[in-house]
């Protein structure tokens, strides 16, 4: 499931950095976006089947990839 994540990050950002930095804050550093965190639900919820309604999605607990991989894991 971790790698799963970590893959989808990487297609969504185009960066490698998500694998290597799993503390890295995703919209601090602008590897995400309002768009991308749409597109981050949608895949989390397709390749995954976690379902995260964008209305209760709070952005300080899908920061960084840890904290999406523990989301995930907890779902």
């Amino acid at each position: 499931m971790k790698d799963t994540v970590l893959d989808i990050l990487e297609d969504l950002t185009g960066s490698n950095e998500v694998k290597k930095d799993l503390d890295v804050n995703l919209f601090e550093t602008g590897l995400l976006d309002s768009m991308a965190t749409v597109q981050l639900l949608l895949e989390l919820q397709t390749q995954l089947g976690v379902d995260v309604p964008v209305s209760e999605f709070e952005r300080s607990e899908w920061d960084t990839p840890n904290k999406i991989i523990a989301k995930v894991e907890n779902n």
